[in-house]
């Protein structure tokens, strides 16, 4: 993973946007590493929140698209929780909407969250919208919280 880690360091603002897409979507890797990363190396703070929150965004759409043209058996198999869970988790997004997708910053949570927006199919630019500005909410605090930690020392 470090290797992994370091490669995308070296790529900057790419291996940013690529580590984010990845830990958007529904593989497990941690982004924030290499922001905090590139933040330690004075890079643009800017550049950096676009790159991994569109990035991230992205990932997010993709776990989005997957539950739009997955089906409820296949889904419920992936996530491994049983139909009374699962229904009960369908009714709090319905009854959210779209919206809910801010929390699509959430570890694994987020990811489920999305999967069923699609697979409600829920509108994919309000959806889209409200994941991008959770996404970039969580990697601003991420940026500031990373930065107060480095002038400590």
């Amino acid at each position: 993973m470090e290797a992994i880690v370091d490669i995308l360091v070296d790529w900057g603002y790419i291996g940013l946007f690529l580590a984010a897409f990845v830990a958007g979507s529904i593989l497990p890797f941690s982004s924030e590493l290499v922001l905090s990363a590139l933040i330690g190396m004075d890079a643009d703070p800017v550049l950096c929140i676009i790159s991994a929150s569109v990035g991230n965004t992205l990932g997010g759409a993709l776990c989005y698209w997957l539950g739009y043209v997955g089906n409820l058996e296949k889904i419920e198999k992936w996530i491994g929780i049983n139909q009374q869970k699962m229904d009960k988790f369908a009714d709090f997004v319905r009854r959210r909407g779209a919206w809910i997708g801010f929390l699509g910053f959430l570890p694994w949570v987020g990811e489920v969250i999305l999967v069923l927006l699609g697979l409600m199919r829920s509108n994919f630019w309000v959806t889209t919208f409200f994941m991008f500005l959770g996404k970039l909410l969580r990697y601003v605090v991420w940026y500031l919280g990373t930065l107060g930690v480095i002038n400590l020392f």
